[in-house]
């Protein structure tokens, strides 16, 4: 579980300021099954890329296709983290909001949107 600082310990983490910082918001995991399975999938098929990558190296691959191989790992990395924030931030936000049925559908919306933005950025 993560260690939450007391407002004592926060004033030498965060340069003299004894703002708190997440104080009573604790970190939890990915609740919900399916996007539990699809960042396991995710992950599952980045590693298969780098162990694709290890026996490029083995035997001796160009280093340009080497690394046009890194590229693509990268990016399936940042995709996979980038829709585990997004699952997360769904799941936070339907904790503690608690939307009816047509909040519920807006929300799936502009997470939708939301995650779609932030792709173009990487």
């Amino acid at each position: 579980m993560p260690a939450v600082l007391e407002n004592s310990e926060l004033s030498s983490e965060n340069g003299g300021s004894t703002a708190p910082i997440a104080e009573s918001c604790p970190v939890s995991n990915l609740s919900k099954s399916e996007a539990r399975n699809d960042v396991l999938n995710r992950l599952r098929r980045a590693e298969g890329q780098i162990r694709g990558i290890q026996r490029m190296v083995e035997e001796g691959e160009s280093c340009l296709k080497i690394g046009q191989q890194f590229s693509a790992v990268r990016k399936a990395l940042d995709s996979t983290y980038l829709r585990m924030t997004v699952c997360f931030m769904e799941q936070e936000l339907q904790a503690r909001m608690k939307p009816d049925e047509a909040q519920q559908a807006g929300l799936e919306h502009m997470l939708k949107d939301m995650e779609t933005l932030l792709a173009r950025m990487g």
